[in-house]
């Protein structure tokens, strides 16, 4: 696995977060590729030790980790018998005694390993581990709708690449599910730096198939976009509503809202008067 530079902001979070509600003085993490693990993001250290430390596989705590793919700790980083002693110089020189680290894992492979750690001799309890473990967890999902992101970008090049193929009546109705599948998962990121990302994907989605009439496109908000997208694959409101963590009353009001602005009265003149003026594929 490659280092996806994207998700540096993915993993400096979730060291935030650990450091914060573990309560714990140094919390820090990163990446694995090419078999070893790259450590990135830091929070509460003191000096530059630890930063751009390559850990390899069942070396000291964080490579133990990785390959056990299960949560460890040691309360005497300098002293534990437990662990292989390869970086006892950058760890002690931050002055760190007592580590926790947990794998980071996606899909049964491990992307990243997340640590906390105290200065003193300090047994990290249950309630730090099941801390890293919740932020091991959040951040593997959040991997995994990357990975799925990435995956459908790619297809979606693809189809950029051989316009012809869209011809196809089959090849449209992907490209709209594709399209529909994209503001669904936008709407629910917190990170804007993705979301925009795939509003952008969503943008030349629906320039794909060439439909559009001249003139400018309609100024529809992105939830009434994302509530015509589902619209257009057939969807009832109630599904809509599902499938966006909406109530059926709000995708009534977008929708309403949607008909308005393309000057229609039913939800199907909706979808079709969104298409031709290239808002929707």
């Amino acid at each position: 696995m490659y280092l996806r530079p994207d998700d540096g902001n993915a993993f400096r979070q979730a060291v935030r977060v650990v450091r914060q509600r573990a309560d714990v003085p140094v919390a820090f993490g990163g990446q694995v590729a090419a078999g070893s693990l790259h450590l990135s993001e830091f929070a509460g250290v003191r000096t530059a030790a630890l930063k751009g430390l390559q850990v390899r596989a069942a070396a000291g705590l964080g490579g133990q980790v990785m390959t056990s793919r299960r949560p460890g700790a040691v309360s005497d980083y300098g002293s534990a018998v437990t662990i292989s002693h390869d970086y006892d110089a950058p760890v002690l020189a931050e002055g760190i005694c007592s580590v926790a680290a947990a794998p980071v894992t996606v899909h049964g492979s491990v992307r990243g390993v997340l640590y906390c750690a105290a200065r003193g001799v300090v047994p990290l309890g249950d309630r730090v581990l099941d801390t890293m473990v919740d932020a091991t967890r959040r951040l593997a999902g959040e991997l995994a709708v990357r990975d799925e992101v990435d995956r459908r970008l790619q297809l979606l090049d693809v189809a950029d690449a051989d316009r012809t193929a869209l011809r196809d009546g089959v090849a449209i109705e992907e490209v709209r599910e594709l399209h529909a599948e994209f503001r669904a998962i936008a709407q629910g990121l917190d990170d804007a730096v993705l979301r925009d990302r795939l509003h952008r994907a969503c943008e030349r989605l629906a320039h794909l198939t060439d439909a559009r009439d001249a003139g400018d496109p309609p100024a529809l908000s992105p939830r009434e976009l994302d509530v015509l997208s589902q619209i257009a694959l057939g969807c009832s409101n109630a599904e809509t509503a599902r499938r966006l963590s909406l109530k059926p009353e709000t995708v009534k009001a977008y929708l309403r809202s949607a008909m308005r602005k393309l000057d229609v009265h039913t939800r199907h003149e909706a979808v079709v008067a969104a298409r031709r003026r290239g808002a929707l594929p």
